[in-house]
């Protein structure tokens, strides 16, 4: 009860097996009833342009599949979650909804999984870090979509000022800092700790001091590498003046803004600011983001999640939609040219063969080591707000990364019950 109050009230903030009964009422439904599909639309804003290629799709789908229509529902990205988890509990799911969770509702056994949908070789073509993040139980319930992975993107007419080179461990992500601000840059690494996406920054963080926000057996956010990673940010970056006023109101959008008019000297940020820095011929590049000691950090993987539920019984239908939708020619067209990457692997070997995506070509290429937020824990979209909450307390001047997390570790627990 407490995931669907925290869905409905909070989540808005940004090939087969036996049928079984679910299958005998596939078979059942009728097959001129319009398939129902939920997706997110976006604004124009830096940071979430992505264009929207739906219709062509479905004209695409229909043209092949005549005897299947699609009935499309837009919902602002700010309002799906909420929207899905309300239509779910009203009794009325769609066939195919879009969003950012998924294991509260796989955890409900109202989803079909993977193998339920797809053909062996169709389900075998995700690229397996995004599809293990879209188990629950070692089943395959959530779909990956509009993936991601961040990469450190840095101004260089500034590098060039301050007579610095790209960061390849802390001490000279700090080293660089210190000298952006000595030639006047506002904040020389932009820490995105604000309520938009502050759990990504985090992560990328963690995981390059080797912790993260689980571990084998559940949440362990208090464990000695994330106390020592928290810490060094206070103490070298915040601290020090080099992470702005106040990291833990800036968000994605505006750090993206700032960015673009030359505020910020380096940030963490995704393949879609590639599109805004072109267009305005800004002086960009970017680099993996580093280990504290050296070399490149594991990326984070984001993406949207796509899942089919079981209401409908109309597991046939959502099957052939989903197989024709991650088929290699309609990934390719849900991934580079709209600054997304295909989750598929043959979709992922085709952009980067094709000389024309070579700026996607780096983002791709981490794509395989990608680590994940416990997207597969029900209670994660309840976490996941408390650590929007409250993980840019950590790093302010006085703060106690310790205690901000043992509190997460406390908010996950209750979270669980």
């Amino acid at each position: 009860m407490r995931r669907r109050q925290f869905l409905l009230h909070t989540a808005g903030l940004t090939g087969a097996t036996a049928l079984g009964a679910a299958g005998l009422s596939a078979c059942s439904a009728e097959t001129d009833t319009p398939l129902k599909l939920l997706v997110a639309s976006y604004d124009e804003s830096v940071g979430s342009s992505i264009g929207d290629q739906w219709g062509s799709v479905i004209d695409a789908f229909e043209k092949a599949h005549p005897d299947i229509k699609i009935a499309l529902e837009r919902i602002p990205f700010a309002k799906l979650d909420q929207t899905l988890a309300r239509r779910v509990q009203d009794g009325d799911a769609p066939d195919i909804a879009q969003s950012n969770f998924f294991a509260p509702y796989a955890e409900d056994g109202k989803l079909y999984g993977a193998s339920d949908l797809f053909d062996v070789r169709t389900e075998g073509d995700f690229i397996r870090s995004y599809a293990e993040a879209g188990m629950v139980s070692r089943v395959q319930y959530g779909m990956p979509f509009l993936a991601s992975t961040p990469r450190l993107f840095y101004n260089k007419a500034l590098f060039k000022q301050a007579r610095v080179k790209a960061p390849r461990s802390w001490a000279e992500l700090h080293d660089a800092a210190r000298a952006l601000k000595a030639i006047g840059v506002e904040t020389p690494y932009g820490l995105q700790l604000g309520p938009e996406a502050a759990e990504d920054e985090a992560l990328a963080w963690l995981l390059a001091d080797g912790g993260g926000y689980s571990g084998l057996t559940g949440y362990d956010f208090a464990n000695p590498s994330n106390i020592q990673t928290l810490t060094w940010l206070r103490d070298n970056l915040v601290k020090q003046g080099l992470a702005g006023k106040n990291p833990a109101t800036l968000t994605r959008t505006e750090a993206y803004a700032q960015f673009l008019r030359g505020k910020i000297g380096m940030m963490i940020a995704h393949p879609v600011l590639m599109g805004a820095a072109d267009k305005a011929k800004f002086p960009y590049a970017h680099a993996p983001f580093p280990k504290k000691l050296g070399g490149a950090a594991p990326p984070v993987g984001l993406n949207d999640w796509l899942m089919a539920f079981k209401r409908g019984g109309r597991r046939e239908q959502c099957g052939t939609f989903l197989s024709f939708l991650y088929g290699r020619k309609t990934a390719m067209a849900y991934g580079g040219g709209q600054s997304a990457l295909p989750v598929t692997s043959s979709a992922s070997d085709a952009l980067r063969k094709d000389r024309r995506q070579r700026p996607m070509w780096d983002f791709i290429d981490q794509m395989p080591l990608a680590q994940f937020q416990p997207t597969n824990l029900g209670s994660w979209p309840e976490v996941r707000g408390a650590v929007r909450k409250r993980i840019g307390a950590a790093v302010a001047v006085g703060g106690s990364p310790k205690a901000v997390l043992e509190d997460l570790d406390a908010a996950a627990a209750q979270a669980e019950l």
